[in-house]
């Protein structure tokens, strides 16, 4: 039998990760294949890093609601680091360096963990993050 848990809890796990994470999360896009897990070393070329809040730790995440959590607000970037194209992406706390989540980057309508409106990234170039949702298992 599989485990299954209210809507309740599966919003309070969502709800915790701000808190857990606080502010200013840094957000890098990256070339090439993910790592195996976020305690890996990094892989591919950094394309793009965003901080996607600037002030308290709820302002990256709307609240949980139905089980599922997504961005709020635009995150985009005037200016990508990078050129090529864009296959996951890592979270990391604010020091850059502890990763805490990562998955695959496709463009708007591809179905990835996070979208973007263009996944061929040159320096220099603007881009936005179209869509970003977490949904909590076990329902």
């Amino acid at each position: 039998m599989a485990i299954k848990c209210s809507e309740l809890l599966r919003n309070a796990k969502l709800n915790a990760i701000p808190a857990y994470v606080g502010e200013d999360p840094v957000l890098k896009i990256r070339s090439g294949a993910a790592p195996a897990n976020c305690a890996a070393a990094d892989t591919g070329d950094v394309l793009a890093t965003v901080v996607v809040s600037a002030g308290s730790p709820s302002d990256w995440l709307s609240a949980a609601a139905s089980g599922a959590i997504a961005k709020t607000g635009t995150w985009e970037d005037t200016s990508a680091d990078g050129d090529g194209t864009a296959a996951h992406f890592r979270f990391y706390l604010s020091n850059g360096t502890t990763c805490f989540m990562q998955g695959e980057v496709t463009a708007t309508g591809d179905g990835g963990d996070m979208t973007v409106d263009n996944v061929v990234f040159a320096t220099g170039q603007s881009f936005t993050i179209t869509g970003f949702t977490l949904t909590e298992g076990n329902a």
